[in-house]
């Protein structure tokens, strides 16, 4: 038995968990690593699932250029000579680099020196612009440079624990387990969910703030103002001010009254707070994704620093971010508002002697929105986008989609060879994927973590890093001559020390002369690392301790050395709801897919948890607007229109409506919500407002609703018949969900044409309901099921899917099986494990409601114990309580 198992670090979100990747005769297997200080062995449902997603199906393997394969010479010619040319016409600022939190450490570092040292334009934005550059500018104002204070440890040290905009128990489920099991050995501790919507975090808070949408400032100011008035005083600059501002808004019934919640809810919060010396106030996509983003951030750390929980064990403002190297990105200047190694632009004379370049970047290049917005003015003539995805990722994503086809030149490097913007490419250049890519990391609580390759690489595929270099000596430039991953890593490292003299908090001189062996047996370490020596005195020991909490001694990299609180004053999203517009549309993520879903979609497990877009929609406005749980609706704004699956919730405030992010061309027929959200962003951080955009909803008038289960991809996507469709990868299938606005003349010959027998009838079995609109129709061979069509009138007409698709097996179809093929469930109603809920364990809801009803299971413990399910991540458990409580209701 060969097996060989490496250590290496999730590609999801920032809380940066290890994981140990097992390679045993050829498959692959992962699991949590124990040893790694910011998941201690834990893992989420998409990183338990990474596996399944390492598979070579999709992937790009070749440079093409022009839509033709290529050899690595052309393509890297082609992009080095159509660069070189625009400049020389047209001058540095006429391109542009946008990259993405999904590179490496490394590859961001030679593609932000390319770019700012040697190109010499600031041209370079990263899609980590989108989730927290206000998080970023927020921290600049008060501590002088983009710094987190604390640590995970903090969420568990902490008696209150205030999460702000952020659904932690689906966004970061580790660190929500985290949070629940330091509750769990202590009750005394509290938790307070501050968010709109009523989400699987919330339900577990001990008070919930669903305030109105973008009403942040104005209720931590009112707590800045409580505090004040509770006698906490503080004499850093801005206090005053910052204390005066707040007191304008008036008191708890004005700030209540502005916030849309109980004033007693507020009243409650404030006490909380002010009682509770160990907190920790986590805020994420909520806060940042504003108009406002960077005030809301700078209200929240006013509350910190004016009652100094800030540098000490379970106290300070914690930012948590969402992809897995936002941090290492923002450390080389990965945006284009900061230079490398946290310095800005008043550096750049530092920045160019360390580089020896020919030129540097002076000023501030064009944040993401302006970027594309350039673009398609033609100011931009070149781009090259790197590991992102933006044609469905940026707001008014159907402008960025006519920059980009209207673009002189379009280099894309990624591992895949279809995304929405990969198709848009001049030149494709293939990336090495999360198993095969070698590197650093930098997580929320700035820990270093390596990422290690355990696969081979496929095909041509290449680093980025060696990608970006390759076109930068083509294009004559000196500086690029790096061998590895360790060799960039070691001249990041000596640039964060360099003429550094206590100014910047980042600071890994003592990385700066790692040997390769070294670097690749990197234990997880936090920054600031200032020697070999202190590093090697750690020992074993994976975090340095005395690095774990920044700013314990009051010194700030300010030029005054102390923190500033900033006075903020309220102000309303950009663009207000409206009679034609009269609700506020929400945007954000799932538990199981991720960005664009180029990863999670190759996993049937997290597809199925759930399978189609949605959009949540209070009852009142539901009932209001015509629109019924589980059926269609037409989400639109002044910039498109999105066609998705209704959910009715109370959990959904009134007055708005929450539609994932997720979904794109490749996988549904029209549900990129980027297309219709607000590409008003925050002046200061340059942040869209994805949190609040005014829209409408209305009914999706589909004259019939069907499904097809097929062993075999469908090109739905040129079937004039059918109006709505989203592809659901699964299991040796994949799942259709379809309906259409017109109903055809022969249902036979219909379905026949979807999944493309034309005429054939052999072993073609089906059933027809002319009056009632219903048809049903299964494809066989050799006793093999081949595809399914179910439709009706209406979504609650049709089967459940889960029986179906758990024939597609590869074996014989049995013959009770076949007998219920066509009614869509099986004789045995216990064979039926209905809808996903568990990922990590597949474990259905049908199976859950069973076990609860037969084994008199009421907790979710139990549950667990019996099933598994919600004993890996957790981020089901919400879920399953909701079961237990409806069938103890019945």
């Amino acid at each position: 038995m060969n097996s060989v198992t490496t250590r290496t670090t999730c590609p999801y979100c920032g809380v940066g968990c290890g994981v140990n990747a097992v390679v045993e005769n050829g498959a692959v297997s992962v699991a949590g690593d124990a040893a790694h200080p910011s998941n201690l062995g834990s893992l989420c449902s998409k990183g338990t699932a990474l596996a399944d997603t390492v598979g070579l199906d999709g992937r790009l393997l070749h440079p093409m250029v022009d839509g033709r394969r290529a050899s690595w010479d052309d393509a890297l010619d082609e992009v080095a000579a159509r660069f070189g040319e625009i400049i020389a016409e047209h001058g540095r600022d006429a391109v542009a680099f946008y990259v993405s939190g999904q590179l490496l450490t490394e590859d961001y570092y030679v593609a932000n020196k390319l770019m700012k040292g040697y190109i010499g334009s600031a041209n370079i934005d990263t899609n980590s612009r989108l989730c927290m550059s206000s998080a970023v500018a927020g921290h600049k104002r008060a501590f002088g440079e983009d710094v987190v204070p604390g640590c995970y440890e903090d969420l568990e040290i902490a008696d209150l624990v205030v999460l702000v905009g952020s659904n932690t128990a689906w966004c970061h489920p580790v660190v929500h387990q985290r949070i629940v099991a330091a509750q769990e050995h202590d009750p005394n501790k509290k938790l307070v969910v501050i968010d709109p919507r009523r989400t699987a975090t919330a339900e577990g808070a001990d008070l919930h703030l669903p305030l109105a949408p973008g009403t942040d400032v104005h209720l931590f100011n009112g707590l800045l103002a409580h505090l004040a008035e509770r006698g906490f005083a503080s004499d850093l600059p801005g206090a005053e001010d910052a204390i005066d501002e707040a007191r304008n808004l008036g008191g708890i019934d004005t700030i209540a009254e502005a916030c849309g919640i109980d004033a007693d809810t507020v009243s409650a919060f404030f006490e909380l707070f002010a009682a509770t010396e160990r907190t920790v106030t986590v805020f994420s996509q909520g806060v940042n994704q504003s108009s406002a983003g960077t005030d809301k951030v700078n209200a929240i750390i006013n509350c910190h620093l004016l009652t100094d929980r800030i540098g000490k064990p379970g106290a300070c403002p914690f930012s948590i971010t969402g992809q897995p190297n936002a941090m290492g990105g923002r450390e080389v200047g990965g945006l284009s508002s900061t230079l490398a190694a946290h310095m800005g632009f008043d550096g750049a004379d530092r920045v160019q002697r360390f580089w020896d370049s020919p030129t540097i970047a002076r000023e501030p290049g064009l944040k993401a929105v302006e970027l594309f917005e350039a673009i398609e003015r033609g100011e931009i003539k070149a781009v090259w986008i790197m590991a992102t995805n933006p044609l469905v990722s940026l707001p008014h994503a159907d402008r960025a989609k006519r920059a980009l086809e209207a673009c002189e030149f379009v280099a894309v490097s990624d591992c895949m060879r279809h995304t929405d913007t990969v198709d848009r490419a001049h030149v494709l250049l293939p990336a090495a994927a999360w198993a095969e890519k070698s590197g650093t990391v930098t997580n929320s609580e700035r820990i270093i973590s390596r990422q290690r390759a355990f696969l081979p690489m496929p095909g041509a595929a290449r680093a980025d890093w060696d990608i970006v270099c390759d076109v930068a000596r083509r294009m004559g430039f000196d500086g690029f001559d790096f061998d590895s991953p360790a060799a960039i890593f070691r001249e990041h490292a000596e640039l964060t020390a360099f003429e550094n003299d206590g100014q910047r908090v980042l600071n890994l001189d003592g990385l700066a002369d790692l040997a390769d062996d070294d670097y690749d047996m990197l234990e997880p370490l936090r920054w600031p690392v200032f020697s070999t020596q202190a590093l090697r005195a750690a020992g074993a020991m994976p975090v340095q301790q005395d690095s774990r909490r920044l700013f314990a001694d009051g010194v700030y990299p300010t030029s005054d050395g102390k923190a500033h609180l900033v006075a903020v004053t309220p102000r309303g999203p950009a663009n207000a709801v409206s009679d034609q517009w009269p609700l506020a549309l929400n945007t954000g993520r799932v538990r199981d897919h991720w960005h664009t879903m180029t990863r999670t979609a190759k996993s049937a497990r997290l597809a199925a948890h759930i399978p189609e877009p949605f959009v949540e929609v209070h009852p009142r406005d539901a009932e209001r607007y015509g629109v019924a749980d589980g059926a269609l609706a037409a989400v639109s704004t002044t910039l498109g229109e999105a066609h998705v699956r209704v959910i009715v919730t109370a959990g959904q405030r009134e007055g708005s409506l929450f539609v994932p992010m997720h979904w794109n061309d490749q996988f549904a027929a029209r549900a990129r919500v980027g297309a219709l959200a607000n590409p008003a962003v925050c002046p200061i951080s340059g942040e869209p407002e994805f949190k609040h955009t005014p829209a409408a909803i209305a009914p999706f008038e589909a004259a019939w609703h069907g499904f097809i289960l097929a062993s075999r991809p469908l090109l739905l996507a040129a079937e004039a018949s059918i109006d709505y469709w989203v592809k659901v990868p699964g299991e040796r299938f994949y799942r259709y969900e379809i309906a259409g606005l017109h109903t055809p003349g022969d249902w036979a010959a219909t379905a026949r044409s979807w999944i493309g027998v034309g005429e054939r009838t052999a072993d073609w079995l089906e059933a027809a309901d002319t009056a009632g609109g219903r048809y049903r129709a299964a494809h066989m061979d050799a006793g093999h099921i081949e595809a399914c069509v179910f439709v009706a009138p209406e979504p609650a007409a049709l089967p459940d899917r889960s029986w179906l698709a758990s024939l597609f097996t590869g074996e014989p179809v049995a013959e009770d099986e076949r007998m219920g093929l066509l009614a869509g469930r099986p004789a045995d109603p216990g064979a039926d494990p209905g809808p996903q809920v568990c990922s990590c364990f597949g474990v259905g809801r049908n199976t859950i409601v069973r076990a609860i009803n037969e084994q008199g299971l009421d907790s979710v413990a139990a549950v667990g114990e019996a099933l598994e399910a919600g004993t890996n991540c957790g981020s089901c458990k919400p879920e399953i309580a909701a079961l237990i409580e409806a069938q103890a209701g019945e």
